[in-house]
Order: structure tokens, then C-alpha cells, then sequence
């Protein structure tokens, strides 16, 4: 990392774009971050704590695209639930990493610049690092998250619709009708069957659905809702994967707790400071029979 500060290293605090605030479930929130015109806010909020599941998610996401090459005439397609600004397709489809887009969007050169001189940047940035051959949907309530990623060239194409509120556009079923990969990195909280249900029923064949969770909640109600598809939901036992560390000893305690109810061990992950993910992986019975999710992914995560 070049411009930016290591995951590891705490910024000056003005470099945060608003105190966070602490959240209904005991976790501090970054509502600020989440739905402006660009992402230069998003990655200033965030730096501070760490956040790094994108980083983890390139490396899984990458492998399981493979996998799903192998079986696949046309480019694998891709649907990106809470998408936001287009991260995790930035990460997948282009060579970058988290630390690069932590470099560019918290730059100085990039503070300086307009919305709209930052997009045109943005445009060019991209279409130089593009590698394989990966179409992206993204869906994510924010509007302004994504148009942005659409604008830059990340999604295929995108929606801004909550699927927990209202049913889902014509568009948007049509669209994801030849989706293969269903990925979550963050939001998987919020969702539900409600989410899943209408998409799953719109596609055409059967899908794959990858999501990190954090440990302090349960992905059981979603697993459910997708075995009634035809999908077998694994849990990779280890390695957990680190999301952020804690704004305070208040979420401390409350990740602590949460993971501790839910009969699992905090030591050496939340009880040293972090909030942890867990990767789940739902795919047909019969392909979980053939080769487990550890074999799947193989060594190196």
C-alpha cells in the first residue's frame, strides 16, 4: 500500500468522515458511509477499523468463479447482494487489491476532486486492470452506491431496490436469470427469505451461494430458505476470517457475548479485539457430495 496506511494502522482521526454511532445490535454503525455519491467516504469511515472482508472474499470469490467456469459455455455471471459500491466486483474482476482502493480513495489527489472528475478517473482506472471475463450484477437498497458502480464500469448492470421491503422489479428477475454465483460480504444480518426466495425462484439453473457471516448472528433462517431450492448450505470450520476490530470496549463485550451464546469460542479471534466472519457455501447436494467445500477451496485461505 502506497498512498493509504496499512489495514493494521490507525489514522489521524480526521480522516474519519463522522464519529460512527452505535447500533440497535450492539455494533457501531456507518450510515454516513454507506449511500454518498461516491466511495471516497466509505473507505475514509472504514480505514480507521480495519475493515478487510473484501480482501478475504477476492481469494474465495475468485476460486469459486473457477469452479464454476469449468461448467460454463458463457462468462460466469454474478450476483453481488448489498453490493454497495461495487467492492467486491472491483476486486474480482480487475487486478487490485483492498489496500489499492484504500490508496486511491482516501489520497489526497482524490479529495480534491469532484464527484464527477473522480468517476471519469474512475472509468479509466478500471478498463486498464480488467482481467477474465466475470459479469457482475449489483443490488443494494443505496441508489447513490450504485450508480456509482455502475457508472465506473464494476456492475454489468445494477439495482437499488430492498428486496426486504418490496417485491423485486421485472428488471431485476430478468436480469439475474443466468446467475451461477450468489455472493454476500456484508448485510447478511439484514436479510432473509424474503431476499432469496424471489430471486432463487427467477433463475434458471442451479446456483451457488457464498456468504461471509459474522459470527455474532446466525445464518440458519437463510441456510433454511435456501434448502427449500435444492441447496445444501457448508460451513468452513476454519479459518474464520477477520472483519474489523471493535470502535470501542462496548462492542467488545457485546461480540463476546454473542458469539459465546451462539456456542462458539471468542479466544484468540473476538476476545483479541475483532469482529469474525464465517464463509458459508450452498450449492446442490449432489455437488457438496462430490467434493466438500474444503476441497473446493483447497489450501492457502
Amino acid at each position: 500500500m502506497t498512498e493509504a496506511q496499512p489495514r493494521g494502522q490507525v489514522p489521524a482521526p480526521d480522516d474519519v468522515l463522522r464519529p460512527p454511532r452505535t447500533g440497535g445490535h450492539g455494533m457501531t454503525r456507518f450510515d454516513d458511509a454507506y449511500d454518498q455519491p461516491d466511495p471516497r467516504a466509505y473507505f475514509r469511515a472504514l480505514r480507521p477499523w480495519g475493515y478487510e472482508t473484501p480482501h478475504h472474499a477476492q481469494r474465495v470469490f475468485r476460486r469459486l468463479v473457477a469452479a464454476r467456469t469449468t461448467y460454463e459455455v458463457e462468462p460466469v455471471t454474478v450476483l453481488d447482494l448489498c453490493c454497495s459500491y461495487g467492492v467486491n466486483a472491483a476486486l474480482l474482476q480487475h487486478d487490485l487489491t483492498l489496500d489499492d482502493l484504500y490508496a486511491r480513495y482516501t489520497s489526497a489527489r482524490a479529495a480534491a476532486l469532484t464527484t464527477a472528475e473522480l468517476t471519469e478517473r474512475d472509468r479509466s482506472f478500471y478498463a486498464a486492470r480488467r482481467r477474465g471475463a466475470v459479469c457482475v450484477i449489483g443490488l443494494d437498497r443505496a441508489a447513490n452506491a450504485v450508480s456509482y458502480a455502475r457508472a465506473v464500469g464494476l456492475l454489468a448492470a445494477g439495482f437499488a431496490e430492498d428486496l426486504e421491503a418490496a417485491p423485486p422489479s421485472r428488471a431485476l428477475l430478468r436480469a439475474v436469470r443466468h446467475t451461477r454465483l450468489i455472493t454476500v460480504t456484508g448485510g447478511a444480518s439484514f436479510l432473509s427469505a424474503r431476499t432469496f426466495a424471489p430471486l432463487l425462484a427467477s433463475i434458471e439453473v442451479p446456483v451457488w451461494v457464498a456468504a461471509f457471516v459474522l459470527r455474532t448472528g446466525s445464518y440458519r433462517a437463510i441456510a433454511h430458505s435456501l434448502a427449500a431450492y435444492g441447496l445444501v448450505t457448508e460451513k468452513l470450520v476454519a479459518p474464520t476470517f477477520p472483519q474489523r476490530r471493535f470502535t470501542d470496549e462496548r462492542e467488545r463485550r457485546y461480540a463476546v457475548d454473542a458469539v459465546t451464546a451462539a456456542g462458539e469460542d471468542p479466544r484468540g479471534k473476538e476476545g483479541e479485539g475483532a469482529f469474525h466472519t464465517a464463509l458459508y457455501l450452498s450449492r446442490p447436494a449432489a455437488e457438496v457430495a462430490d467434493v466438500p467445500l474444503s476441497a473446493l477451496l483447497g489450501g492457502g485461505l
